[in-house]
């Protein structure tokens, strides 16, 4: 698939994001076209991993996710938190790639192709004089084991069974707050001076994203954020984004309601206003799209709880999240 193709495919899935769309749109596909191309005894061709940086419940495991089945690559996820309280954080490693090869269904050469993102990654500070909790290690040594299976070695799990983490493509994420804070008191590049517009353009573009320098000082060892060559960012929600979440996708939670109604012969209709009060709680909430699900949910238990008690009714109508909603039907029991 183009790049095209691939935001087009995500577009269906995904609301907003569009530059982060177009960057991992841009790596999975020179990830994949550099495998294709691959050849022994050629120029050897190095991998670019990707780390997401963006508030919580923005979308980031989503994208990864809507990616890799639109790939049909094995994926699987792990949480950097999680990572950094297990006393033996090899074996947790070794767990993730067991993962990718289950995904794989055993095909080994399936798994070494596939996708591993690893989430709140910026919560592996590597602080000076850091120590690890009584059961678990320091985030700096976290990262020390992710580099060796990010830059690609072979790994012996389960007895005498390898895998070559070379072309497994490895993509981080993380909420990194404070970054832009840091980011601030970072000198911007200055080393070009000219009046042209277009080269303007080009030095502001490179003065707006995050650069290494900003990941050392976050707290990112140099080795491991120089494994992360491609940095996406991923926008907070707007209240009108989170309406768009529960209503345009293809797979949104109120089209999925509607089918499911539908399939019972019972027609579900919600209107903007309600939306609105959701996405108004959800933005109190402060953990972006997760808190979505939920409130929607917790809406429609009472109406899921009655309405297989009453096959007369036809039309389920939602005019305000804060009144009972509308049962409408004349179709005779049974």
């Amino acid at each position: 698939m183009t790049p095209s193709q691939i935001v087009n495919y995500l577009d269906q899935h995904v609301v907003g994001q569009e530059e982060a769309k177009r960057q991992l749109a841009v790596a999975i596909y020179t990830h994949y076209k550099k495998i294709a191309l691959a050849e022994p005894d050629k120029v050897e061709i190095i991998k670019s991993n990707v780390l997401l940086v963006g508030p919580t419940g923005t979308g980031k495991t989503l994208i990864c996710e809507t990616l890799a089945r639109v790939l049909q690559v094995p994926f699987v996820t792990a949480n950097a938190t999680s990572l950094a309280q297990s006393e033996f954080v090899n074996d947790e490693i070794e767990a993730i790639l067991l993962r990718l090869i289950d995904k794989a269904e055993g095909d080994i050469g399936r798994a070494q192709r596939g996708i591993v993102f690893i989430d709140e990654i910026d919560k592996l500070k590597a602080i000076s004089g850091q120590q690890g909790t009584l059961r678990g290690t320091s985030g700096e040594g976290v990262q020390h084991a992710l580099l060796k299976i990010m830059e690609g070695v072979p790994v012996r799990i389960k007895g005498a069974h390898y895998i070559d983490t070379t072309q497994v493509l490895f993509i981080c994420g993380g909420a990194f707050v404070g970054l832009e804070e840091t980011r601030a008191r970072t000198r911007a590049f200055g080393f070009i001076s000219t009046s042209e517009s277009d080269n303007q353009k080009m030095l502001d573009r490179l003065n707006s994203r995050t650069k290494p320098t900003d990941l050392f000082e976050f707290g990112l060892i140099q080795e491991f954020a120089g494994r992360l060559p491609i940095i996406a960012h991923f926008n907070p929600l707007s209240r009108e984004m989170m309406v768009r979440i529960m209503t345009e996708p293809k797979n949104s939670i109120y089209k999925q309601y509607r089918q499911m109604l539908a399939n019972d012969g019972v027609e579900l209709n919600i209107e903007a206003l309600v939306f609105q009060q959701i996405a108004d709680l959800a933005m109190e909430y402060k953990v972006g799209a997760r808190s979505l699900r939920g409130i929607f949910e917790e809406m429609l238990t009472p109406t899921m709880y009655l309405l297989p008690d009453h096959p007369e009714v036809r039309q389920v109508k939602f005019t305000s999240l804060f009144e009972e909603p509308k049962f409408i039907g004349t179709r005779p029991a049974g």
